[in-house]
């Protein structure tokens, strides 16, 4: 796979403050299965109460979310993260998030967010 074809890559992904504990190695597999969607101002990624199945990172751009009862909470940019709640908890989304300007995100699914992603968020 020609590293353009990947979802991320592996630079773009250190930049997560999240994910960026990881090894360089770890990192790139991680890339590789990631999805990149790029995203037009005012379009919804995700929104809340529906099936959540992807975990998403910023790359470019800012996108708010919103909850439905409690309004605005936050605005995310590059770096940032969401998804993790509604895999992590298997639950419904817990707020919809929207691109404020054009925006590029990339996402994985369960299986890679399990495999990768949830022992980040393990106490020890």
């Amino acid at each position: 796979m020609s590293p353009r074809a990947a979802g991320a890559t592996q630079h773009e992904l250190s930049r997560v403050g999240l994910l960026a504990t990881l090894s360089g190695e770890t990192l790139a597999r991680l890339a590789q299965r990631m999805r990149r969607e790029n995203v037009p101002a005012g379009a919804a990624v995700v929104s809340e109460g529906e099936e959540g199945e992807r975990f998403y990172v910023v790359l470019s751009g800012l996108l708010a979310a919103t909850q439905e009862s409690r309004g605005p909470q936050s605005v995310l940019r590059p770096g940032d993260y969401f998804g993790e709640v509604a895999l992590a908890m298997n639950m419904p989304r817990t707020a919809t998030v929207r691109a404020l300007t054009p925006a590029t995100v990339a996402s994985c699914d369960q299986a890679t967010f399990d495999e990768f992603v949830r022992p980040l968020f393990a106490d020890d």
